[in-house]
C-alpha cells in the first residue's frame, strides 16, 4: 500500500482536514479473461475515483460492473499464514488453530493456512500469538470462492498491468480478484 493512503487514512481517522469528507466506495468488475475484482478506495471526490477505475478496467479490455456483480464470488473470512520452515509440526498447528477457534485448516507447500470466521479473527490471532506462533500474513477480507485460470500469456500480461495500475492509484486502498496466478 503507497505510503500516501497510509498517511491519508490515519488523517481521516485523527479528524485532519475538516473540510476533507472521505468515504469508502467498493467497486466490482471483470477484468481480462473474466477475472473477478472488486475494488475498495478511500476517497474525498466520488465522481474521480469512479472515472479513474472505470478507465482502468475500460484501457486493459475490463469492465466495470454494479454493485453485487462479483460480490457472490467472494467471502469475507480472516485469514493467517504461518510458515511450515518455522513450526514443523504439522499435527500441532493444526491442533492449536482448531483449539483457539479456526474454523478450516489446511497445509501448502510452504505454509500452512488457517481459516477463521470474521468474528472471530483477533480473539483467534491473539491465541495463536500467546501460544508463540509468528505469522507471515494474517488479515480479513474478501476471499475467492472460486479461481478464474487464465492461460493466454497475452491476458496475462494485460491482467498484470491493470492490477499494478489499480496499486498505483492513490484512491485505491485494495485489490481483491479470483485469478489463480
Amino acid at each position: 500500500m503507497p505510503n500516501d493512503n497510509i498517511k491519508r487514512a490515519i488523517q481521516k481517522a485523527a479528524g485532519a482536514g475538516e473540510g476533507d469528507d472521505y468515504e469508502e466506495i467498493t467497486y466490482e468488475g471483470y477484468g481480462p479473461g473474466g477475472v473477478a475484482i472488486m475494488v475498495k478506495t478511500l476517497t474525498n471526490n466520488r465522481n474521480r475515483t469512479a472515472a479513474d477505475v472505470r478507465h482502468i478496467f475500460s484501457k486493459y479490455g475490463g469492465s466495470l460492473g454494479v454493485d453485487g456483480s462479483v460480490s457472490f464470488l467472494f467471502e469475507e473470512k480472516g485469514v493467517i499464514l504461518i510458515s511450515k520452515e518455522d513450526f514443523e509440526d504439522e499435527d500441532q498447528v493444526m491442533m492449536d488453530a482448531l483449539d483457539c477457534g479456526a474454523s478450516d485448516f489446511a497445509s501448502e507447500d510452504e505454509y500452512y493456512e488457517i481459516d477463521i470466521a470474521p468474528d472471530d479473527y483477533y480473539q483467534v490471532k491473539d491465541a495463536l500469538e500467546a501460544k508463540g506462533y509468528t505469522f507471515i500474513d494474517s488479515s480479513v477480507g474478501p476471499v475467492a470462492i472460486t479461481t478464474a485460470d487464465v492461460t493466454d500469456p497475452d491476458i496475462a500480461a494485460s491482467l498484470e498491468k491493470m492490477l499494478d495500475m489499480m496499486e498505483e492509484n492513490e484512491d485505491i486502498q485494495e485489490v481483491y480478484h479470483n485469478w489463480d496466478n
